[in-house]
């Protein structure tokens, strides 16, 4: 999905549409809302950040003021000749462990108030003594402050499928963006290449030097990794195009079929499982494209819960919220019976729970919870999901 293109200048010298709008943002006090537009790529050195550049020296041949507000080279020499004639807001210097940090300057970039501000590497997490640990959390305060803002950022690094891209790549992706930021994006721009292309350009040295270049292709560039990622990323655009079109129908008033699609249920504790069945639940809530609930039972035994399990929790109830799934705690003796009571109320017609961590004798004694479910479930549909970690132990 690309932007429409501005209109070009006005040959009687009037300013164009966008650039009355860029002033109306620039003025203190207007309090409109900067636009954001991502740059999404399949995978590292596809041209994400070349592109953004081409893009900001478009609108600054326009008239519009620009500036970068973070550039990440990589030491490509391409991408490198496009940042020199263009402003560049100084980072900001952080020592950490007697090491000195650059990191973007959002104060300074605020009180610079371009119309337009590139910063690269949404995903990047700040230097430790950062007003904010994450990177989209310093372009929030640049779009509540009026400036639009394009920014980069690869397919790996949603947040929804991270657990994907480890299995896949066998690598462990520790940026991360929640997916409401991409999501809510004013514009979504996908930045493509064959994973053959992209190969091609790792061997010529255009995106790591000659010795990085051939342990990347042996390693997470294997063709079939890049495959895999394409896919991820050519179906969020298709996701992306869906919102759009029906947000488009439902303001044009467009008559369409509009079908009231059952909820996703995530059953979630305090354990780390939790977090995969919420990524596959919104996988699942996405596919359908329906509402994902995060459901947890509050048992009389919680009452004793530890500090610790009660901490983790509530991190993954607010795990849960960052994919927009709606978080619910409800309390009841019988866990199956307490979710099949919200799955009822709240028109759930798949439910997602992990495999029971406990033994054989647990389950005599006490029954299993998956058990007691899938024998309420009726017409609702249970997917039982495997720990992973319980079968690597």
């Amino acid at each position: 999905m690309t932007e429409q293109r501005p209109l070009a200048r006005r040959s009687d010298g009037r300013p164009t549409a966008e650039e009355m709008l860029d002033g109306v943002r620039r003025q203190a006090g207007a309090g409109a809302r900067g636009r954001h537009r991502v740059y999404l790529g399949i995978a590292p050195g596809v041209g994400k950040t070349y592109t953004a550049l081409e893009e900001l020296h478009r609108r600054k041949e326009r008239g519009t003021d620009v500036v970068i507000g973070f550039l990440e080279t990589h030491g490509r020499p391409k991408t490198a000749e496009l940042a020199p004639s263009l402003e560049a807001v100084p980072r900001k210097k952080i020592q950490y462990k007697g090491v000195t940090v650059e990191e973007m300057d959002t104060d300074a970039v605020v009180q610079r108030h371009p119309a337009v501000a590139l910063v690269d590497e949404l995903a990047h997490t700040n230097a430790p003594g950062s007003r904010y640990e994450k990177r989209w959390q310093d372009v929030q305060d640049l779009l509540e402050a009026g400036i639009t803002v394009i920014s980069t950022v690869n397919i790996q690094h949603l947040e929804s499928l991270a657990d994907i891209v480890e299995n896949i790549t066998g690598v462990q992706v520790r940026e991360r963006v929640p997916d409401r930021v991409v999501d809510e994006a004013d514009e979504v721009e996908l930045i493509d290449m064959s994973p053959h292309a992209l190969r091609q350009r790792m061997r010529h040295g255009n995106i790591y030097p000659p010795e990085r270049a051939e342990r990347a292709l042996e390693q997470f560039f294997r063709e079939g990794n890049l495959i895999a990622l394409r896919e991820m990323a050519l179906r969020k655009m298709a996701h992306v195009c869906e919102v759009d079109l029906e947000e488009y129908m439902q303001q044009q008033g467009i008559d369409a079929a509009w079908s009231a699609g059952e909820r996703v249920m995530v059953c979630v504790d305090e354990q780390s499982q939790a977090q995969n069945l919420i990524r596959r639940g919104w996988r699942m809530a996405n596919r359908y494209h329906t509402e994902l609930l995060a459901v947890f039972v509050e048992t009389p035994r919680w009452a004793s819960a530890s500090p610790e399990q009660k901490r983790a929790l509530e991190e993954n109830l607010r795990f849960a919220e960052d994919l927009g799934a709606e978080p619910l705690r409800v309390q009841g003796s019988d866990v199956a019976a307490a979710l099949m009571q919200v799955a009822h109320d709240k028109n759930v017609g798949s439910i997602v729970i992990g495999h029971s961590r406990h033994g054989r004798l647990h389950e005599v004694l006490r029954g299993s919870i998956v058990q007691k479910l899938l024998r309420l479930a009726g017409d609702v549909d249970v997917h039982v999901v495997a720990d992973r970690g319980q079968h690597e132990q």
